[in-house]
């Protein structure tokens, strides 16, 4: 089993920048799938980032491909996204998710194929 903490939410102005962390306990961090996900007011949670579980592959939402960037830290349990050019629609709480198996193909965008969740994180982006 693994926890999930995120930090780094806040409140940014349109344009800015925020880098979100998501530490995770256990010793296995390095074979979890990893991902991001985020929910706005009244919205269904979506999907925003994911890094597989072994190997350099990413996977992007396309409203965020070419701003955010999904990285992990093996060695601190410690996965990041950096947002840039953040935008009003990005407000959002935002998850991070992990799963202890392999992930292919769909299976990075669909919130239920992760069994561990983060409490979130509130990013607000005014304009």
């Amino acid at each position: 089993q693994v926890q999930l903490v995120e930090a780094g939410g806040g409140l940014v102005q349109a344009g800015g920048s925020l880098r979100l962390s998501c530490a995770a306990s256990g010793r296995t961090f390095s074979s979890y799938t990893m991902g991001w996900f985020r929910q706005a007011p009244g919205k269904e949670r979506e999907f925003v980032a994911a890094r597989s579980r072994s190997g350099p592959s990413t996977y992007y939402a396309d409203s965020v491909k070419g701003r955010f960037t999904i990285s992990r830290d093996n060695a601190k349990n410690t996965m990041y996204l950096q947002m840039n050019s953040l935008k009003p629609e990005d407000t959002a709480v935002y998850y991070c998710a992990a799963d202890p198996t392999s992930f292919s193909g769909s299976t990075y965008y669909r919130d239920y194929e992760y069994d561990y969740w983060g409490q979130g994180t509130q990013v607000t982006v005014s304009s």
